[in-house]
């Protein structure tokens, strides 16, 4: 499932939405499904519910966990359940995505597979802008100090069931009747909550099932009988161990900064945090266009945050960093997308990490050649920006850039002297005959440093894969860019833009 060879075969995973099931029904069911999956009839199971009110206590709880009488809190309307998992009192109800996956354990235990789960849906808080903690011994997901997640989970023969419970629109006044995983001081809150804004639960159940698949690292997904998605051999990737991705948040936590590495669901996370490196997002992480292709959040971005250019070049420095590729959403409400923020990040850093080369992955700023000048007179290393894709393409894609402007932005740094890099992601359904001239376009403006990458569509809402990009096609993309002069070329499906940045341009 997670850590296979070349040689070993990931299973499918089928998912199943059951909508609002009482829960003695729904154990049930899982129990039949465990049966299934131990006898080899079925493949892994990833099943999506809600319940009615109901409150269940593990193997380690007693009648202590309940704050009044069962009797009581039967009159109230809700249930209660004694199970077969671990840990004490939780409350499940309406509002509340419940996530039961009936999957099994290859190479690794259930401490491995609990923190795996537990990620999963603090890549959904992620989604929201919030921020999942984890407490030493307390199984679970706190927003502050708010418990926002319970998980509790059994294994039989190495299949799993039970699972994770996320408050998406949840009345916490319902936890009220319980000692919450027996801390009786414990605080209860809810994504909608936290967000300030109302959420859907359909919307985040489709966020959680991507969540899942990237954690465990699923390439062939079945909902109702169709494939939802089918990822070719060569793009499964090894999962990112927890400590490294632990190290790298602790980092980005303590100086208050994002990655693009999070927002856009980059299939190299894992190995860039493995390696200590990542790509700073600046000016938040709200975008102001609405590209068909980009996971990240789309809507009305707030203010700029002036510590952030320190804290940048700080957090750099703290981290040893020898090389800093920093970017950012598209800023069109701002008077210049944003530049003077990128030349200050530039400066900060020259001055507390002297010898550390920046490379900026900017936006094309409207085109502003003010906006250029002033990126280009902190000299940055390296000044890249992704054409993305070919012409035919970009009112799919980018609806709100332009080619050609695209183009300019690249050939004005190159005039300046300052190296130049672009990226384009193959797969959307350009031609071989769209891509060479890209290339072609590329090499007159003078940019001398390329990536090429296949398409991973983030959701089922964004621009469809149009086709799958054998590596061996990207190998010979590889040779004709540097046959037409490109200085490095970085050519593979799993290529993405600021990917091994500091090898590409070498001292």
């Amino acid at each position: 499932m997670v850590d296979v060879s070349e040689n070993t075969r990931v299973p499918d995973l089928e998912i199943q939405d059951w909508g609002c099931v009482e829960y003695r029904q729904a154990l049930s069911r899982q129990q039949v499904m465990v049966e299934e999956r131990i006898a080899g009839r079925s493949v892994d199971r990833l099943v999506l519910v809600e319940h009615p009110p109901v409150i269940t206590i593990g193997r380690s709880g007693t009648q202590a966990e309940l704050r009044v009488s069962e009797d009581i809190v039967r009159r109230r309307g809700i249930s209660v359940v004694h199970v077969e998992r671990g840990g004490l009192a939780t409350f499940h109800g309406p509002g509340q995505l419940v996530a039961y996956p009936i999957i099994k354990l290859e190479d690794e235990d259930t401490h491995l597979y609990l923190e795996k789960l537990l990620y999963a849906a603090a890549d959904v808080l992620a989604v929201y802008g919030l921020h999942g903690e984890f407490k030493k011994g307390r199984p679970g997901i706190w927003v502050g100090s708010s418990k926002i997640a319970s998980v509790g989970i059994a294994v039989r023969n190495w299949v799993t069931y039970h699972g994770i419970a996320l408050n998406v629109n949840a009345d916490p006044r319902y936890f009220d009747f319980i000692v919450p995983c027996g801390h009786p001081g414990e605080t209860i809150t809810s994504m909608e909550r936290e967000a300030g804004r109302p959420l859907d639960i359909a919307e985040t159940k489709r966020h959680f099932i991507d969540a899942f698949c990237r954690r465990f690292n699923y390439t062939r997904v079945v909902e109702e009988g169709r494939v939802l998605s089918r990822h070719p051999a060569w793009l499964h990737l090894r999962a990112a161990r927890p400590a490294d991705i632990d190290r790298m948040e602790e980092h980005l936590c303590r100086w208050e900064l994002a990655t693009v590495c999070q927002s856009a669901h980059c299939p190299n996370l894992g190995e860039c945090f493995s390696r200590g490196t990542a790509t700073f997002m600046i000016l938040g992480a709200v975008c102001t266009r609405m590209c068909g292709f980009c996971a990240v959040d789309k809507g009305i971005p707030q203010a700029p945050d002036p510590g952030e250019p320190e804290r940048v070049a700080l957090a750099a420095k703290s981290m040893g960093l020898a090389y800093v590729v920093v970017t950012s959403v598209t800023r069109d409400d701002l008077t210049g997308g944003g530049a003077e923020h990128f030349a200050k990040v530039v400066s900060c850093i020259r001055g507390h990490c002297p010898g550390t080369r920046v490379e900026v992955l900017i936006p094309d700023f409207k085109g502003s050649v003010t906006a250029l000048k002033r990126v280009c007179d902190a000299r940055p290393d390296m000044v890249n920006h992704n054409v993305e894709t070919v012409r035919r393409l970009y009112p799919l894609v980018r609806p709100q850039a332009d080619y050609r402007r695209s183009l300019d932005v690249l050939h004005y740094a190159a005039r300046r002297g300052i190296p130049t890099k672009s990226g384009m992601m193959l797969g959307l359904g350009e031609t071989s005959q769209e891509i060479m001239d890209v290339l072609l376009d590329l090499r007159r403006v003078g940019c001398s440093y390329v990536t090429l990458g296949q398409y991973l569509a983030p959701s089922r809402d964004h621009v469809p894969i149009a086709r799958y990009v054998a590596p061996e096609e990207f190998e010979r993309w590889g040779k004709t860019a540097r046959a037409i002069g490109f200085k490095e070329v970085a050519s593979g499906p799993l290529v993405r833009s600021s990917y091994l940045a500091e090898q590409m341009l070498r001292p």
